[in-house]
């Protein structure tokens, strides 16, 4: 047998998304360039490796083993490289973050320098809901978790990076003209709520009990951007992180509604599991967090 390593990592892409099309699209190669790698894997073996029913395509339970057999191969080789890189004297291995999804719009910042000063570092960076990255906490699959909202049944460590601050906004429609409007005003207005599990939901729901608001809750969004795009759109208002809006704000698409209590203020944390051994890329990437973060803060968001 004479597979190559680039055999390899088509197959095993193929095999997670059950698509020779997907998997061109995420290798960015055309889906003649796959198909052919496919067949060349696939005459180095006897039995078949994948099987087309209709139009869809299958991978056996052969396919599956290989699949398997290749994700080891391929992880022995970026070991190769990160000792090779060690060796040489650079800080090389993958460094793994779950973030919420409104922190998308900061962790970027405090990542870039570091990646770009490490060359050897990969970074696999996990946006999804507060749910899901305390699941992945948990689990210890990742190295750090950015949130806003603590977990309270983990033992963990933090860090502060900065504040985070929500406010109600609606679009330019309508004209808000008091300097600033009592709690009644929620009444008034129809909410979009951020799904279960989300840190922004649980922040706002926090509030609006804390404070014993009367709300109409218009309509339940999965992320940050789709509930920005229906209160641009006009379908309802919401309470919403002022770092995912700064863009909304500067161009008159979104505007703030001055209410008796806001913002509501939390801090954004990259948190991690009580005694975790950390992996000297997870090691340094913390030590450049504590003694960048004031600078990248000062440069990157004093405009807000």
């Amino acid at each position: 047998m004479h597979y190559t390593l680039h055999q390899l990592h088509i197959f095993l892409k193929i095999a997670e998304k059950q698509s020779i099309t997907k998997a061109s699209i995420e290798l960015h190669l055309t889906q003649p360039a796959v198909s052919i790698q496919l067949k060349n894997f696939q005459d180095q073996f006897p039995i078949p490796l994948t099987e087309v029913i209709g139009r869809k395509l299958y991978v056996t339970d052969f396919g599956k083993e290989i699949a398997i057999a290749a994700e080891k191969i391929l992880e022995e080789v970026k070991q190769i490289n990160y000792k090779t890189l060690a060796y040489q004297g650079e800080l090389s291995g993958v460094l793994k973050i779950s973030v919420v999804s409104t922190g998308k719009y900061i962790m970027p910042y405090f990542l870039s320098d570091f990646i770009k000063q490490n060359s050897g570092v990969n970074l696999i960076l996990d946006v999804t809901n507060k749910a899901k990255v305390i699941d992945s906490l948990e689990k210890n699959t990742v190295d750090f978790s950015l949130v806003s909202v603590l977990p309270d049944k983990l033992q963990i460590e933090k860090t502060k990076l900065m504040e985070n601050q929500l406010y109600l906004v609606g679009n330019s429609d309508q004209k808000f003209t008091k300097k600033i409007y009592n709690k009644s005003i929620f009444t008034e207005l129809p909410l979009i709520y951020r799904e279960q599990g989300s840190g922004t939901r649980y922040t706002m729901e926090k509030f609006i009990e804390k404070n014993n608001i009367p709300v109409s809750k218009k309509m339940e969004l999965t992320s940050n951007e789709a509930v920005k795009q229906a209160v641009i759109a006009g379908l309802g208002y919401s309470i919403m992180p002022l770092i995912g809006i700064r863009n909304e704000l500067k161009t008159g698409r979104l505007q703030i509604i001055p209410v008796e209590g806001f913002p509501i203020k939390s801090n954004w944390n990259m948190i991690w599991l009580k005694n975790k051994k950390f992996s000297l890329v997870a090691n340094a990437f913390l030590e450049y967090l504590e003694e960048e973060k004031n600078t990248i803060i000062k440069q990157k968001f004093d405009i807000l």
